[in-house]
């Protein structure tokens, strides 16, 4: 069995830098067109100037002609000015701005602390610019349980900044609940929408659990009950064009995740379209995979579809146990696993 879609994008991509970069960067080129870059490097990107750098960095990662278009993002800080977002729009190279709640995920600790009282003018300009706001959905406060987060955060960030600035554009990223998935839904297409990760979809908080602690499968936001499995995959499978395709592809080195204080974070490049065919398959929805993978976005972001395209073989093929990169290695999503779906280089 084999399908043929165009070339998917991925909305929601950590390349990391350095020896790490240049190990992971060829996995999404291979399968992907464009990718929305995350911007919490250490230091993170928060100017027009360092995401240019940044996308210089990872263009010269690329093989030649590699067909790969890396879509910069910055880091919002308490501290972002209304003029840094006016020159990230007249760039060219930046397509959206980052909130991370401070404290959050991964390098997250210079994210925003106050959205309210701290970035409304940024917002704002956001909202003239039509530069889209990437929200990593989720509170930070000690007092909410870690699997209510992003329910806690719908309903005291998210939809009063939707009640109070309309006309932003927000992507919910990785969604991972019921609540998240009825807040989209609920929400004015074309202004909401929502990125949805291979592990969100195929796995629930069991996986962390199974045969011992799983720290290859610890990702945040965290895996959480199969109702909520279940409530994404009808949402993605159902052809609802406010769902699309991001990855939330992760790399840390192996020893920064089987340690006493693991990092989040799950690569999967290598194997997400793999794994969302798989989804797609399994709900008898083929024929709306590829308006997930490589329509909904660009739709969104208002840019154009791809013109190439790639195929997808009924192939089984094992994923490799690791990665080696200059400092160690990484671990992929399924490692050593056989997956059912093959992917093809782009034509």
């Amino acid at each position: 069995m084999e399908l043929s879609i165009t070339q998917p994008d991925d909305w929601h991509l950590h390349l990391r830098d350095g020896h790490l970069l240049e190990t992971v960067v060829s996995h999404s080129a291979s399968n992907f067109g464009r990718a929305i870059i995350m911007p919490n490097l250490k230091p993170p990107i928060t100017t027009t100037a360092a995401a240019v750098a940044y996308r210089d960095s990872i263009l010269n990662a690329l093989a030649p002609n590699s067909g790969f278009t890396p879509l910069m993002t910055l880091y919002l800080t308490d501290t972002t000015s209304p003029l840094e977002i006016k020159q990230a729009k007249n760039s060219g190279v930046v397509y959206a701005v980052k909130l991370y709640p401070a404290g959050a995920t991964t390098n997250s600790k210079e994210g925003v602390t106050d959205l309210f009282g701290k970035c409304m003018p940024v917002l704002e300009e956001m909202a003239e610019q039509e530069m889209p706001l990437l929200v990593h959905g989720e509170v930070t406060s000690p007092e909410v349980d870690v699997f209510d987060r992003e329910k806690v955060f719908v309903e005291t960030v998210l939809g009063p900044l939707v009640q109070r600035l309309p006309q932003l554009k927000i992507v919910m990223e990785h969604v991972t609940t019921l609540d998240a998935v009825k807040f989209v839904e609920s929400c004015q297409e074309g202004y909401v929408a929502a990125t949805v990760t291979p592990q969100h979809l195929i796995l629930n908080r069991n996986s962390l659990f199974q045969g011992g602690l799983q720290p290859h499968n610890y990702c945040l936001p965290i895996l959480k009950r199969e109702i909520h499995r279940q409530a994404i995959v009808s949402a993605v499978t159902s052809g609802s064009r406010k769902f699309f395709l991001g990855t939330d592809s992760a790399p840390h080195d192996q020893r920064k995740k089987e340690c006493p204080c693991g990092c989040a974070g799950i690569y999967n490049a290598p194997v997400a379209l793999s794994v969302y065919t798989k989804v797609f398959e399994e709900a008898g929805t083929l024929d709306k995979l590829e308006a997930f993978t490589s329509f909904n976005g660009p739709d969104f972001y208002g840019l154009p579809r791809n013109t190439r395209r790639i195929k997808l073989s009924k192939t089984p093929w094992k994923v490799p146990e690791s990665y080696s990169y200059a400092s160690g290695d990484i671990i992929p999503m399924f490692a050593g696993e056989t997956l059912e779906w093959q992917p093809s280089s782009p034509i």
